[in-house]
């Protein structure tokens, strides 16, 4: 692919932001629209419809990214609010395959439900494929790991568990946005879209399809989870939408005002071009310390005196420990990871 430079859309972008697997920078666009949305809040200038038709339309872009129809997604505020009513459909005595490093919002929805028998099995990423076996009926795990970047290998294990009967449940958190795929694929997405959909905190998508929905009760169903909200404010009966929307939680609309122009960025740029974008650059910063090249925007490398070094040449990334875990967007640069480089080599 030819050398491409990302649109100016992040102007208020300090240089050396190498943590998007923490949080993602608003384009300009997402930023205006959240700013204007609490402007006219402010003033009262305005009724919520407004605010509600970004929702709608984030949820378009959403399932446009995913391939999966718009009927299918619920919108919602974080991952484990958008899996409970998954986790608590589980029939009592359910057995449920995660990473053993997976992030505790995949894992704490299921395991709160011990005291009904739901036990949680754990498989190292090295060996997950090997360990979907008879007797698990949900196989949860992150497309991309949130610790050290490590990318799973959706169609093999979807094939894998579809042999044995499970559900497949993907968190995506750390992926969408950056990594192609089919969301299609499993029988669950979820995304919170804070990170590499650049939207802002309290946002996010749960891709639910059909032919397991019914399963599933939603148990935190109110007006906006109506089969027309706008005629679900008051009493009985009980009129659930029949699609995905019922899983809906009642949207904070400034937040909501910024995720649309946020996706709208990542659709107009296009995924594939923004792929491309950061594996160059995660792997200009790995030849930079004299690692292989990899296939994730999110990089995990040991250097002595790491959180220092860094910190002392302005560039922000998360350190665990002596550990960098550095991760790359659109609005990284040539010049950020040569900082970081510089800063880290000897």
């Amino acid at each position: 692919m030819e050398r491409w430079t990302p649109p100016q859309l992040w102007r208020h972008a300090e240089p050396g932001w190498l943590n998007t697997a923490s949080y993602g920078l608003p384009p300009d666009p997402a930023w205006d629209a959240m700013r204007a949305a609490q402007d006219d809040w402010r003033a009262g200038r305005t009724s919520w419809e407004a605010w509600g038709s970004a929702t709608d339309r984030a949820r378009e872009s959403f399932a446009r990214l995913i391939g999966v129809d718009a009927a299918d997604v619920a919108v919602g505020a974080q991952v484990t609010q958008l899996l409970a009513p998954v986790a608590a459909a589980m029939p009592d005595g359910a057995s449920v395959l995660v990473p053993s490093i997976e992030f505790t919002s995949n894992v704490f929805p299921w395991a709160v439900h011990a005291d009904r028998g739901v036990t949680v099995h754990t498989a190292p990423t090295t060996n997950f494929l090997a360990a979907i076996s008879p007797g698990i009926d949900v196989v949860a795990f992150s497309l991309v790991q949130s610790a050290d970047g490590t990318l799973a290998d959706l169609r093999a294990i979807s094939e894998a568990a579809r042999e044995v009967g499970a559900m497949v449940v993907v968190d995506a958190t750390q992926a969408c946005g950056w990594l192609p795929f089919d969301g299609s694929l499993a029988d669950m997405v979820v995304v919170g879209a804070y990170k590499w959909l650049m939207a802002p905190r309290g946002t996010g998508f749960a891709y639910l399809a059909p032919h397991v929905r019914d399963r599933f009760r939603p148990i935190m169903a109110g007006w906006y989870a109506g089969d027309d909200p706008h005629g679900a404010y008051y009493g009985l009966p009980l009129r659930l939408a029949k699609d995905a929307r019922a899983f809906d939680l009642s949207p904070a609309w400034g937040a909501w005002a910024g995720t649309e122009p946020a996706l709208a960025v990542i659709e107009q740029i296009g995924v594939e071009r923004i792929h491309a974008h950061n594996l160059a650059l995660a792997n200009r910063f790995l030849a930079g310390l004299g690692r292989e090249p990899g296939s994730s925007a999110i990089v995990t490398v040991d250097v002595p005196g790491a959180e220092q070094r860094l910190a002392a040449a302005g560039i922000r990334a998360a350190v665990r420990a002596g550990r960098v875990r550095a991760s790359f967007h659109i609005y990284t640069t040539e010049s950020d990871v040569d900082a970081a480089v510089e800063a880290l080599v000897d």
